[in-house]
């Protein structure tokens, strides 16, 4: 089977995207979506998507991680997607479409970024020196003071495989506050088991538990390794949060095609 591919980055969270519009990609395997995302032998990405046609929506996205199974939501996936969805013709000044963890909106501005509505989030557990909440994945967030000495790999990898979420995974993230308004994220992402350079519901989460306003607007500036990031976000507690968007740039890197066996 010959496939056209697209790859797509977001603050270096980088994406195989499939047309599958025509369904012409329904038939893909687990191994071959992970073979596509491999670096050494496939494409390389932190994941795939698929564009497919909804009769209610704008499009449906379906996410698949580097491990070449079925995500959950992926803010940055979700921000490139919409990018690629109006490169593919489809032009919409707002749009909606579905996800696993429900509708989105979204919104491309005159800079080419786009603006991403995440889910609402009704609820934060707060551990020793930990939060943990889902933000269309689930999230560990631990605060940190020296983010750059951190070992996020080892660490992350230690925390996603402990107890008790060894079975379905989380994904961890270690974040610095720079100021009030500025924070710093690295992120060890489940599925890829490894750190990667951003992670949009990583953010999204680590913003969240650093609102500066404990009633009403917040907008934090995030730092991450690949670039940055903006959430804005309407607080109506400490642990409940609503109208939450994720803002970035969105880019086309290259297209292709390639062989499966």
């Amino acid at each position: 089977m010959d496939i056209n591919f697209y790859k797509y980055q977001g603050t270096g969270n980088d994406f195989v995207i499939l047309d599958n519009r025509t369904h012409q990609y329904d038939t893909l395997t687990n191994e071959q979506v992970k073979f596509l995302c491999d670096r050494k032998f496939g494409i390389g990405s932190d994941g795939l998507m698929m564009l497919n046609m909804h009769e209610d929506y704008d499009f449906e996205m379906v996410y698949y991680n580097a491990d070449g199974h079925e995500g959950s939501m992926c803010g940055n996936g979700g921000r490139c997607l919409v990018k690629f969805a109006s490169d593919a013709g489809i032009k919409k000044n707002h749009y909606n479409f579905i996800a696993t963890d429900g509708l989105h909106e979204a919104e491309i501005d005159f800079n080419g970024e786009v603006r991403l509505k995440m889910k609402d989030v009704a609820s934060i557990e707060e551990g020793t020196d930990y939060f943990i909440l889902n933000t269309g994945s689930p999230h560990y967030v631990k605060l940190v003071n020296d983010l750059q000495a951190t070992p996020v790999k080892e660490e992350g990898r230690k925390i996603r495989n402990s107890k008790p979420f060894d079975k379905d995974g989380i994904n961890v993230n270690f974040v610095e506050a720079i100021d009030e308004h500025t924070i710093f994220v690295r992120t060890y992402e489940r599925g890829v088991e490894d750190e990667t350079l951003s992670c949009g519901t990583g953010v999204t989460a680590a913003a969240l538990i650093s609102a500066h306003n404990e009633n009403g607007f917040n907008e934090i500036d995030v730092k991450t390794t690949g670039g940055n990031l903006c959430v804005e976000f309407e607080t109506i507690d400490n642990t409940s949060f609503s109208n939450i968007w994720l803002r970035g740039a969105a880019d086309f890197v290259f297209k292709g095609q390639i062989k499966l066996k």
